[in-house]
């Protein structure tokens, strides 16, 4: 059965290009209890989902939950040119390999926030890989090249001088013709994907079809609370991780920016966020108890209440009681690793995994964030004397039981 709701639908989101069509649409397919086609787009370039990509999971989840027709789009065919979305210079394009492997990461993933029964996956690699020259061709001669300079990293690009190829001038055609295979009546992205979803409507047109209305949604802030949210700039939130690493990155934000996470990551209505928001400037409620339930709210969307609740339960244990957690993952120290009954503590935050690198726990312990029960390490020559246990902190939330 559908059953819309607009407030909800449009919570969070920065664009809806054209509205009246949006609501048009919203209306008729109440009216037939006809469910609209929701497509949005993945190119499997990164297997690990974070926050910032469960804002768009999220609102495809609102149209699911509504009775609508939701396709989560794997762009395995895209995904070998490279998106160049904001993108100063030409992007490496990914082997086969590697976009089925990252595809098929995406698809564990996803169905942590959407349904997995009502969803369709689907490649578009099943329309892609079937055309031949020709109908390339006649595809190219839909679209003009003065358009695709109204792109703005491509009109950047041109002027400046960098080398676009034809090839990136393909990837919106091709994204925007998979709205034409799909027929789809929606189509969400962020807000970076713009221009792509406008061809998208263009191409619907051309080949005879109701243009669909595009939803773009903001790229979320990361937490360091000044770039967007990515793994590589290591300010994320990602869904697959433990629960109470969760719980914490959430605790660690400003308390300005949880209320875009209020609004962006969570259904928690706004008159509540609203209430919260005038108590903390009232004196009435406390920032922290509202980032608690914040960060209980984003953690039990991932793993559940219990596991929430267990969470927030070891948080105050560890930051509020200053106590140690429950379960520590045990390291046995490699005998082939010591020297004289000693290891080098750089070493040994390496081989552990506490660091990346030797470089890395070096800069962790020069940052003071290295603690052997409980001690503070300043020196990035210390060594440990073996034999040895002992707890091995590293940051506020990551504990390691050594020893050897």
């Amino acid at each position: 059965m559908i059953q819309n709701d607009i407030e909800l639908l449009t919570r969070g989101v920065e664009e809806i290009i054209p509205f009246d069509e949006f609501t048009q649409k919203l209306e008729r397919s109440q009216k037939e209890q006809k469910p609209l086609i929701v497509k949005a787009g993945f190119d499997p370039t990164a297997p690990d989902i974070h926050l910032g990509h469960a804002v768009l999971l999220r609102k495809m989840k609102h149209f699911q939950d509504m009775g609508h027709t939701v396709v989560f789009l794997i762009g395995d065919f895209t995904g070998m040119i490279g998106d160049p979305s904001g993108r100063s210079v030409t992007r490496k394009p990914l082997t086969r390999e590697q976009v089925l492997e990252n595809a098929e990461t995406y698809k564990r993933q996803v169905f942590k926030i959407l349904d997995e029964k009502k969803t369709k996956v689907m490649f578009n690699s099943a329309w892609c890989a079937p055309m031949t020259f020709s109908d390339v061709l006649s595809l190219t001669a839909k679209y003009n090249v003065a358009r695709m300079l109204e792109r703005d990293d491509f009109d950047k690009r041109y002027k400046s001088g960098v080398p676009i190829t034809i090839l990136e001038f393909l990837y919106p055609l091709v994204q925007g013709y998979d709205s034409v295979a799909l027929k789809a009546d929606i189509e969400l992205g962020g807000t970076d994907q713009k221009f792509n979803l406008l061809v998208g409507r263009d191409l619907q047109r051309e080949y005879g079809q109701e243009p669909q209305v595009i939803m773009t949604v903001p790229l979320l802030v990361g937490l360091d609370g000044v770039q967007k949210m990515s793994k590589s700039l290591n300010n994320y939130v990602g869904i697959n991780e433990p629960p109470r690493e969760i719980f914490g990155k959430i605790m660690s934000i400003s308390d300005e920016l949880m209320f875009l996470y209020f609004e962006l990551a969570t259904d928690v209505p706004r008159t509540e966020v609203e209430s919260y928001r005038k108590g903390m400037q009232d004196g009435s409620v406390h920032p922290r108890d509202v980032k608690v339930k914040l960060a209980r709210e984003i953690c039990s969307q991932f793993h559940g209440i219990d596991a929430a609740k267990t969470a927030e339960a070891e948080f105050n244990k560890i930051f509020v009681q200053k106590d140690l957690p429950d379960e520590i993952q045990e390291y046995l120290i490699p005998e082939e690793e010591t020297h004289n009954g000693k290891i080098w503590l750089v070493k040994l935050l390496t081989l552990s995994g506490l660091a990346t690198s030797n470089g890395d726990a070096r800069r962790l312990i020069k940052g003071g964030g290295v603690y052997l029960d409980g001690a503070k390490i300043t020196s990035e020559d210390h060594e440990i004397t073996l034999p040895l246990e002992a707890i091995l902190k590293v940051g506020k939330r990551r504990f390691l039981k050594i020893r050897g």
